[in-house]
């Protein structure tokens, strides 16, 4: 282990997800410096409720501020590009939510900043950092499960039908393929790797925004994986790797800190998980960023920004084939898969 010093962190935004994040970055012990806001009142809130030492009313304030050394980055993602290149630009290395970027264009330019500045971005994937899927991938990698075949997993919700609602508004990046189905694309990823053909149909809501998306993918090993995502309605919200020798079937919330159950070919239990974490399990994925900047590992390991990159280009393919497109921004241009 590292015996640099600890990161000192900065919190970019004061919503919900940024509330998550910081209860579990100090319940890791993780030094939370400053928070910024729109607004200096709410900066002040935040502050107050998690004993932070400075607030600003501004982004760019606290970018600015030289006793931080990384930004948590948790504005709606239309936002994600033009707050993650303000912190590079300040000399901050990133954590920023998921989806990474609104398009692969935005994740591209970001990638190639972020290398040449010498700094960790990293797209804040925070279930592949608990501790079911760590498990999962040794599993895999020991090959008890044989050739994996398939992949299916959900990410299915029942959100409100407001208008104005972050789910719904298409000048919030809203829809369910970006807010929830990045979640089952990057597992599907992690497990698969890229696919090599996308199938997608989707359902769109009055505003224009997706509410159900379902995807088939084939992938180079020939294996298939399937997803489906919706604001309108909550499904079961499993996931399942099914191998020639046995299968992995995670539980009920699967991208939040999880058990599963992983079964031989006969269908006899070789292993139940039960999962055991301290708070949602967001500090993980804050921990492995401050070990990459002490290591100088910028790239990451389990979420690079190679694969986020990746990641967002398939997500522009299934929005080009559902019509999908946000203000502002040109229809996605057919990927070369």
């Amino acid at each position: 282990m590292s015996t640099a010093p600890p990161l000192r962190w900065g919190i970019l935004a004061t919503g919900w997800i940024a509330q998550q994040f910081t209860a579990d970055a100090q319940l890791a012990g993780i030094e939370v410096a400053a928070v910024g806001s729109r607004s200096q009142q709410s900066a002040r809130r935040f502050a107050a409720d998690y004993s932070i030492a400075r607030a600003y009313g501004s982004y760019a304030e606290l970018a600015g501020d030289d006793d931080v050394d990384i930004l948590y980055i948790a504005t709606p993602h239309p936002m994600h590009y033009e707050h993650t290149m303000l912190a590079l630009q300040h000399g901050k290395h990133v954590l920023v939510e998921k989806p990474f970027m609104l398009n692969r264009a935005e994740a591209e330019h970001v990638r190639q900043t972020a290398h040449a500045k010498g700094l960790l971005v990293s797209e804040a994937m925070w279930t592949r950092y608990l501790p079911h899927m760590v498990r999962i991938r040794e599993i895999l990698s020991s090959g008890a499960l044989g050739e994996v075949r398939t992949v299916f997993a959900d990410h299915t919700n029942r959100f409100t039908t407001d208008p104005t609602h972050r789910i719904n508004a298409l000048d919030l990046g809203g829809g369910a393929l970006l807010d929830l189905g990045v979640y089952p694309i990057s597992f599907i990823f992690d497990v698969l790797g890229a696919p090599v053909s996308v199938q997608a149909s989707a359902r769109m809501g009055a505003t224009g925004a997706d509410t159900e998306v379902a995807t088939v993918m084939t992938h180079s090993s020939g294996a298939l994986s399937t997803s489906t995502v919706s604001s309108r309605g909550a499904g079961p919200n499993t996931a399942h790797i099914v191998g020639t020798a046995g299968r992995i079937d995670i539980d009920r919330l699967w991208f939040a800190a999880s058990g599963f159950t992983h079964y031989d070919v006969d269908g006899a239990v070789v292993e139940q998980h039960t999962p055991s974490v301290e708070g949602r399990g967001m500090q993980f994925q804050a921990l492995a960023a401050e070990e990459h900047v002490a290591q100088n590992t910028l790239d990451g390991e389990l979420m690079t920004p190679d694969e986020s990159v990746e990641i967002m280009g398939t997500l522009d393919e299934i929005r080009r084939q559902i019509g999908l497109t946000y203000p502002g921004e040109s229809a996605p241009a057919e990927p070369a898969l």
